[in-house]
């Protein structure tokens, strides 16, 4: 009972302002948890059935239902299409639907041919009633029903049946405003910068949201989780430093901008592929960009300063990296596509490696894993493992080298596991931390009245160790909340995996969640000395523009795997009344 008398006694005692500013500190959590919630519930909610787009009829009469965009057929039982005759190869060819519902059948070098109608065909058009032979075996590509297509469509979920986004995003704007109001008792100095960016943020959400609605899309969980942690992310920059408030809204804008190019561009999965080349070609450009101009922070020398601004060119290669791997790995099954995804990845780690920005590698190494895992056959397995261990044992002895080299990663390094027999030196950032984390409790300390925000170092309190200045200033149940919301999306992402219309969005979809899930944990656990600190940020949360670009970009592969009906606006309406067909 006295702890809780406490949350709302002030210095002075029982007074209206105490009073009123322990409600705030309290009501902010719960507000969290329903949003969250009510995010996650809409969109972990949908149908996981996969939807059938055509039928392959066997000579014997039986059916084989056509499920996905791109389907694999082939002897192996992890194929999409499993045909187990001895003529057809493991991995024989790939059946893909084209954007205006025709489809092409393409040979990825098995040892039986591939025909239609007879002629044999290394990739060929596919109309229905079409007859398709693999090794021998033939097959007559037949459309669904219009009853059937008619059950499928009014059985698929709507997004935000249920659960309407607009209910969720009016509780974040009253989540933000209580934000605001802390800030307005705690801060008053910087009040005119604070409140001037909150509605900055408060109508770029409601313009998107008002925009989607406008071109009838229902589903905004996604970006409603993203504003969420970024209302956070604003708090901590509040906090601690509120002049970079206007620079981490606009590389909020740039990044809206990206996740909406990415977002339309994504709309023609053969463009997309297209892209790969010029996404592969940026991320090698910016690599040299940054051994040409890039400068040491740090101990690492991974960023580019443009006047006043600090760009982090290795954040937009995430995005390169993932559009490259997933447009070529959604047919890993051909040697030069592995081939050529596997060099890229060994030269983005390599450069990282170069650069001695040991933590953005082990978060490329995982995007590789994610990409090259989903989508392999035999030799590829072998292959990708064996060049998965070779990445990962050259990140473990160039780390090892650097730290007998350089100062400045051997502390680093050298205080994992010991930040208590150096509390002065070599532990000072994780041991204040949390320290930071113990005194702020359940619900925090207060929004601008943590010790956090005067802690410098290497590792900068609103970026390395934003964990711990949440859990000081929000509370630890803010804190975990912030996790909590990431694992939704990554819930969502598996959830979507089994039902997707394309690998290329399944993919692209579960590589973007590996890097945020990766970035959350080598982040958290830093902060707590479970791994060493790395130095990389929190999704969204963390201060930082070119992180916070990134971010929206990789947002934009989540945003594309949502089946749900009406819910993406990487799915085109093609049917009357709004649907997608």
């Amino acid at each position: 009972m006295d702890i809780f008398l406490d949350f709302f006694r002030g210095a002075e005692g029982f007074t209206a302002l105490s009073i009123y500013q322990g409600a705030l500190r309290l009501s902010l959590p719960i507000l969290a948890l329903l949003i969250v919630i009510r995010s996650a519930r809409s969109l972990l909610g949908f149908r996981r059935e996969p939807e059938v787009w055509a039928w392959l009829r066997l000579a014997t009469g039986e059916l084989l239902p056509v499920t996905h965009w791109e389907n694999l057929l082939g002897r192996k039982k992890s194929a999409d299409i499993v045909l187990d005759f001895a003529t057809v190869s493991k991995n024989h060819a790939v059946l893909t639907r084209q954007d205006d519902g025709a489809w092409t059948v393409t040979d990825i070098g098995a040892r039986g041919r591939v025909e239609v109608n007879g002629t044999q065909v290394i990739s060929g058009r596919v109309e229905y009633g079409d007859t398709v032979s693999l090794g021998g075996l033939e097959m007559v590509l037949e459309p669904v029903s219009k009853e059937e297509a008619r059950l499928q469509a009014s059985s698929r979920t709507k997004a935000g049946k249920g659960h309407s986004p607009g209910l969720t995003l009016l509780l974040l704007t009253v989540f933000q405003l209580l934000e605001l109001m802390q800030f307005f008792f705690n801060r008053p100095e910087d009040r005119m910068q604070i409140l001037t960016a909150f509605g900055i943020l408060l109508g770029v959400e409601w313009a998107m949201f008002i925009g989607q609605k406008l071109i009838k899309r229902s589903g905004f969980e996604v970006e409603t989780i993203a504003f969420f942690l970024m209302s956070i992310g604003l708090g901590v920059c509040a906090s601690a430093d509120p002049g970079e408030l206007m620079k981490q809204l606009i590389a909020m804008g740039i990044g809206i901008v990206i996740f909406l190019f990415l977002g339309l561009f994504l709309r023609d999965l053969e463009k997309a592929k297209k892209l790969r080349y010029v996404a592969a070609a940026a991320g090698i450009l910016l690599f040299l960009a940054n051994f040409a101009l890039g400068r040491e922070i740090n101990g690492s020398r991974s960023w580019i300063s443009l006047g006043s601004f600090s760009f982090q060119p290795s954040e937009m290669v995430k995005i390169c990296f993932i559009l490259a791997g997933t447009s070529t790995m959604n047919r890993i099954v051909t040697r030069r596509n592995l081939w050529g995804f596997v060099i890229y990845a060994a030269f983005c780690v390599g450069c990282l490696v170069v650069l001695k920005d040991f933590g953005v590698a082990a978060i490329f190494f995982m995007g590789f894993l994610a990409i090259a895992l989903l989508r392999s056959s035999s030799y590829p397995n072998i292959i990708l493992i064996l060049v998965g261990v070779g990445l990962l044992a050259v990140i473990l002895v160039a780390a090892a080298w650097a730290m007998k080299h350089f100062p400045h990663v051997a502390r680093r390094f050298s205080s994992y596991g010991h930040i208590w027999e150096d509390p002065f030196d070599k532990g000072y950032q994780q041991t204040r931390s949390l320290m930071c984390i113990a005194s702020g409790g359940l619900f925090g300390l207060g929004l601008g009245n943590g010790w956090m925000q005067y802690m410098a170092g290497e590792g900068a309190s609103d970026t390395d160790l934003v964990f711990a200045y949440v859990s000081e200033e929000w509370g630890l149940l803010m804190a975990v909340m912030m996790i909590f919301a990431l694992a939704m999306l990554g819930l969502f992402v598996v959830r979507s995996a089994k039902v997707a219309r394309s690998s290329f969005y399944t993919i692209g979809a579960s590589a973007a969640m590996s890097i945020f899930m990766t970035q959350a944990i080598l982040n958290v656990f830093g902060t707590v000395d479970f791994l060493p600190l790395t130095g990389v940020t929190f999704p969204f949360v963390s201060n930082g523009g070119s992180s916070m670009m990134a971010c929206w970009g990789l947002l934009a592969f989540l945003k594309a795997c949502d089946t749900r009906q009406n819910a993406s606006f990487a799915v085109r309406l093609t049917e009357k009344g709004g649907r997608q067909s």
